[in-house]
């Protein structure tokens, strides 16, 4: 049942983000030709700030669900009821706190858009702040889908609503050019969804409704605080590493430095989000594994959620190495291009940062919150050090130079030293030995379909098309000879076939004992 459920919330995620997609370049063009590169930088700029209001949410979502993967899986509903509720008041509590904050800022939005000729800008803000707190009044119920692994019922949910609202911001840009109207239809259309997703889980899950004078135990209430306390901390640095690029980029560059690069983190997002589709589903199955599995269980499905992840990760890199700069080229022109050492130091954190998720994922499935609770607001003093001082000395490209050297310095070696020294009670040479295998392959497949590609020109769409369908059946094919041998390749296949035959797997002899190994 965990890979059924994954494996159909894997595909409806997938084609779901193909079409948003789709909406989404056209939807970035029209804005760019209509709004400008400088409205394109306020975007990013303000979407950085309320990212740092976020941090009010503090880790409690990430520690209560880690409470109920128990629950559900044994369908403790009281234990479930009193965890939603007090999931619910948290939530009520963290849009108050944002709201305020937010509104503490406005005075000072002149410090960060000097160079700005944007009008409306604090109306703009309070717009952007309202959006960022409506979803706080609903999120505890569409995380609950998700770990009922019924991820695939928000996923068409947002669906329909991004792509409505995708297109009618689309059409306010064109006929309107009123980038307030813009935001409006973003706020209206977060509401509505929001609203439907709760009237769908309280229908599927009726008990939610009923009301339960439980109180959490103490034992579980100490959890949940005591992880909170280490997950503030790592929502703090992962904000300051990741969050204060742009903040950066407009303070000691320019707002249309921003607008720029966003093109490029557009790309490079989506790229992550695709991915994340698979990800995030095998996120919660693993969650549910943890919950009932030995370690032994958990590490075989670690090994095969290690390869399915570089296999992404490597063959993503690759292609936008190859392609992105001809690609916003094609697509806006020359002028929006910036320099192939910027694209090379974005693509490479990329994949540093996409290679951490197996191991990150088994760590905070397992509860390991507290241990490395240090550890971001280090990465994040030696990125912003790092990154202020270079951008002064050699531009944009060291502010991405900064975060790339920063998570080399900590949790590219301290997060897997957690998970194989407590969860898996192995040595972290095994980890390593593996990582730079796989990182020794990915290289190899860059500098041989970059040179086979080089034959395919970049002058048209179609062309550029051709040379991307190359690079992923050139990559592709060498990745399953290479691997082919390997159980953990083979553990996919049993699930393929399975999965055609109506998310049945009928197995025999080895096949068997196989799957036997892994599940």
């Amino acid at each position: 049942m965990r890979v059924k459920n994954s494996i159909v919330n894997i595909l409806f995620g997938l084609g779901n983000q193909a079409l948003i997609t789709s909406l989404s370049f056209f939807s970035r063009t029209v804005f760019i030709n209509t709004l400008g590169i400088e409205y394109l930088g306020i975007n990013g700029l303000l979407t950085n700030i309320l990212a740092m209001l976020s941090l009010a949410e503090a880790g409690i979502g990430a520690s209560i669900m880690y409470s109920l993967y128990k629950p559900v899986a044994e369908q403790d509903k009281d234990k479930i009821n009193a965890l939603m509720n007090f999931f619910r008041k948290a939530y009520l509590a963290i849009a108050a706190v944002v709201l305020l904050l937010g509104l503490s800022i406005m005075p000072f939005l002149g410090l960060f858009t000097k160079d700005t000729n944007v009008d409306q800008l604090y109306l703009i803000y309070g717009l952007f702040l309202l959006n960022t707190v409506l979803p706080y009044l609903y999120v505890y119920k569409n995380s609950f889908l998700n770990i009922c692994q019924k991820g695939y019922i928000v996923t068409g949910i947002y669906s329909v609503s991004t792509i409505i609202s995708t297109l009618l911001k689309i059409c306010v840009l064109h006929f309107t050019e009123n980038y307030l109207l813009y935001l409006l239809i973003e706020t209206s259309t977060t509401l509505l969804t929001s609203i439907i997703l709760v009237k769908i889980v309280n229908r599927k899950y009726p008990y939610l409704l009923e009301k339960n004078s439980a109180r959490l135990d103490e034992e579980t209430r100490g959890n949940i605080v005591r992880n909170v306390k280490a997950i503030v901390l790592q929502n703090i640095g992962n904000y300051l590493i990741f969050g204060t690029e742009n903040i950066i980029i407009s303070s000691f560059i320019s707002v249309a430095a921003v607008g720029l690069y966003s093109n490029y983190k557009m790309l490079i997002e989506i790229s992550r989000t695709f991915i994340n589709q698979i990800n995030n589903n095998v996120y919660h199955s693993l969650g549910n594994l943890v919950a009932k599995e030995s370690k032994e269980k958990v590490f075989s499905i670690y090994k095969v959620y290690s390869l399915i992840n570089f296999w992404l990760y490597s063959l993503v890199s690759v292609t936008m190495m190859i392609i992105i700069t001809p690609f916003i080229k094609l697509w806006i022109g020359s002028d929006f291009l910036l320099n192939e050492e910027i694209l090379y130091i974005l693509v490479f954190t990329f994949f540093e940062r996409g290679m951490r998720n197996p191991i990150t994922t088994v760590k905070t499935t397992s509860g390991i919150f507290a241990e490395d609770r240090y550890a971001p607001i280090i990465q994040a003093v030696f990125n912003l050090i790092i990154s202020i001082i270079l951008v002064q000395n050699i531009g944009l490209a060291g502010v991405f130079l900064g975060t790339f050297i920063s998570s080399l310095l900590v949790p590219f070696w301290y997060t897997p030293y957690l998970v194989f020294s407590k969860i898996f009670k192995l040595s972290l040479v095994s980890y390593f030995k593996l990582y730079f295998s796989y990182l020794s392959i990915g290289i190899s497949m860059y500098i041989l379909v970059n040179y086979l590609s080089s034959f395919v020109s970049n002058d048209n769409l179609i062309s550029l098309l051709i040379k991307s369908a190359l690079i992923v059946f050139i990559i592709n094919l060498f990745y399953v000879a290479i691997f082919y041998k390997t159980k953990e390749f083979q553990y996919l296949v049993v699930i393929i076939r399975g999965f055609k035959s109506k998310l049945s797997i009928p197995l025999k002899g080895k096949r068997k004992k196989l799957t036997d190994t892994f599940l």
